[in-house]
């Protein structure tokens, strides 16, 4: 009985954060298209900030609300390899989205005058498509390394959702290859994503001292 209880308690909680973050992402995404004065780079590119993080809570979300009033707290291996691939893919198109934020933050401060031409509708699209595409290809190539990856028994996955690394936990084959793809990657480009970043707005505090001088 306590643990029904629990359960449904878990739900509500979890619901309840779940509308929010719904409801939040999409009216951010609708005021930012339906308002003129919000057509510009910054918005454009916080508006799918937005949607990269309604596709990540809605990855996950549905499935455990689902497992919290259910008996059989199941998943089935070809769905929790989707997650699995939008879980990658989403991490790296909301890193680089970050980097894109910080980049653009670089243009309007360091360059005012310059930011309009050189960050037109289709440079900002471009900015926007290339995460993306990335993202979708490093989730395709990491998850066809799972995939690869022989399961047997235990088939429990001790997580609240299927990752790569408690999944890989579970394989019966040689880990090593994917374990190392797995850690390089993920190195590679929080690394490399967190140097656009800190870059840009070391840009940002350089010209802000030159501007109080």
């Amino acid at each position: 009985v306590q643990e029904g209880i629990k359960q449904i308690l878990f739900f509500v909680l979890f619901l309840a954060v779940y509308k929010v973050t719904l409801a939040g992402n999409l009216g951010r995404i609708v005021l930012i298209q339906v308002n003129a004065w919000l057509h510009m780079p910054m918005y454009f590119v916080l508006s799918h900030l937005s949607f990269v993080d309604l596709c990540f809570s809605s990855n996950v979300t549905p499935k455990m609300l689902e497992i919290f009033l259910s008996e059989r707290k199941t998943i089935s291996y070809p769905a929790c390899l989707v997650q699995c691939y939008l879980f990658i893919a989403l991490v790296h198109v909301e890193m680089y989205i970050l980097a894109v934020m910080a980049f653009d933050r670089h243009m309007a401060i360091c360059n005012p005058l310059l930011y309009s031409s050189k960050l037109s509708k289709h440079v900002c699209t471009s900015l926007i498509i290339v995460p993306f595409v990335y993202g979708a290809l490093t989730g395709l190539m990491e998850t066809m390394w799972t995939y690869k990856l022989a399961f047997h028994a235990p088939n429990e996955i001790n997580h609240y959702y299927c990752a790569d690394l408690p999944l890989t936990k579970l394989a019966c084959s040689d880990t090593y290859n994917k374990e190392l793809s797995m850690f390089a990657v993920a190195g590679f480009n929080f690394t490399y994503s967190l140097f656009i970043i800190l870059i840009s707005y070391m840009y940002i505090l350089q010209n802000s001292d030159y501007i109080q001088q």
